[in-house]
């Protein structure tokens, strides 16, 4: 068999373990050691050690499991409910009202943890309840849910941009600073959806009842729950985008932060502490195993030329460079409808972001994109892993039928937002420039 094809048969491959039910991490590695031990010989097994120790041997890596770790101590603490509950009394008066806050909550929560999974079960379980409660339409409530909370992939610290950075070389402060923007630009994208549809038809997301809101007391007193969760905020975000710290450093302040808020607060308890460390470590040593799989396979993948072979179809596809981003933002959509966000980071982003560099596309602005599209993977039917969060929490009588059709109009607005960027990438690169 020509060498050439060897490439394209580790991908039939992959996709024959995965259909088998094997963990991605696992299949990308079984694949790696297979090829490498039948074409190079048993010696050639030493990449799977060399990768290993590449893999581990990354500093900056350790930002991962402390920003989850914050994540889920903020989560357990009660700081989720707190700002839900902030923000409800200052928009439950007006139409749509609780649905902008469940936006407005998912930015604030990808701000303080950059996990997505927090923000849509968080989601789910304060808001999703208080609208359906108060007559919003079924959709809408769970797509605010689903778009709100997945605002995390985005808007720092987001722990997808930071195994970005370290996989590809950009700056992880630079893709902060065009993730905070991205992030905004969608949440107000998803804020005027929810306005304009309640404009159209005011039964789709009615007002609160007068009887119900909040005084000016009762919403002045909520503010004192946005202080340290803000102070959190600026201290670990500001002292990544000014350079003061390194992501993991600022992502050690924040986790002692979120230990801080939760004793300051009076909430925090030893088995607080012991469950969000042993759920922190579950979700680290999945991505540290994924990590192994997927460097291997890449180093096997590239010593067979399969690198060479996807860049040199790039540069002779019709259409030029924008064509080529075009097929390779289609497959990465199409990957995130059945695999992991990681997986995808690390299956993809060695292979696509050094070609697309070489087409004159700029690397940061290629990993905003990157990450936008991976964000479009968490609501993409029928694996996006928000719909499974979003469906662990649902109350009885909404089905998983109910959360794909809800994700539509999200899916349609991450297009718009995508396409965007893309006419006019300065939205998102002038914070970074300006910065830097």
């Amino acid at each position: 068999m020509p060498r050439e094809f060897y490439p394209l048969l580790m991908f039939i491959a992959l996709f024959i373990f995965l259909m088998l039910g094997v963990p991605i991490a696992f299949g990308l590695a079984a694949v790696a050691i297979i090829f490498s031990y039948f074409l190079w010989g048993f010696s050639s097994l030493n990449i799977l050690i060399s990768t290993t120790w590449g893999a581990m041997n990354n500093f900056v890596i350790v930002a991962v499991p402390l920003f989850i770790f914050m994540a889920y101590v903020l989560q357990k603490t009660k700081v989720v409910d707190d700002l839900y509950g902030a923000i409800f009394k200052w928009s439950g008066g007006l139409r749509g009202g609780l649905a902008i806050a469940t936006v407005i909550v998912g930015a604030i929560l990808g701000a303080v943890s950059g996990v997505v999974a927090a923000g849509v079960i968080g989601l789910g379980l304060i808001g999703l309840p208080q609208m359906l409660k108060h007559g919003y339409d079924k959709k809408l409530s769970l797509g605010s849910v689903m778009g709100g909370g997945t605002l995390g992939q985005l808007i720092p610290p987001s722990t997808n941009m930071v195994l970005y950075g370290c996989v590809t070389g950009v700056s992880i402060g630079g893709l902060f600073a065009g993730g905070m923007m991205a992030g905004i630009i969608l949440a107000a994208m998803y804020i005027m959806y929810v306005v304009i549809r309640g404009l159209i038809n005011p039964n789709f997301c009615p007002a609160l009842p007068i009887n119900e809101r909040a005084t000016w007391n009762e919403k002045l007193i909520s503010l004192k729950n946005f202080i340290l969760p803000a102070l959190l905020i600026i201290v670990v975000l500001g002292s990544i985008l000014k350079g003061v710290a390194s992501p993991t450093e600022a992502a050690a302040f924040g986790a002692g932060g979120a230990l801080l808020i939760g004793l300051i607060n009076r909430r925090l308890t030893w088995n607080i502490v012991y469950s969000s460390c042993y759920e922190t470590l579950t979700i680290t040593a999945m991505v540290g195993w994924m990590m192994i799989g997927a460097g291997t396979f890449g180093s096997v993948f590239s010593g067979l030329g399969g690198n060479t072979l996807v860049s040199n179809i790039a540069m002779n596809m019709p259409g030029g460079a924008n064509m080529v981003f075009l097929v390779f933002a289609l497959f990465i959509f199409f990957l995130g409808m059945f695999l992991e966000t990681n997986a995808i980071i690390l299956l993809a982003a060695p292979i696509m972001a050094p070609i697309l560099a070489k087409l004159g596309f700029d690397p940061l602005w290629v990993g905003l994109a990157f990450n936008i599209l991976l964000q479009t993977a968490y609501l993409s039917p029928p694996f996006g892993l928000s719909l499974f969060y979003l469906h662990g929490v649902v109350p009885p009588g909404i089905n998983l039928m109910d959360i794909y059709k809800s994700s539509v109009p999200f899916l349609a607005m991450q297009i718009v937002g995508i396409t965007l960027i893309t006419i006019f990438p300065q939205i998102v690169l002038w914070l970074p420039n300006y910065l830097k």
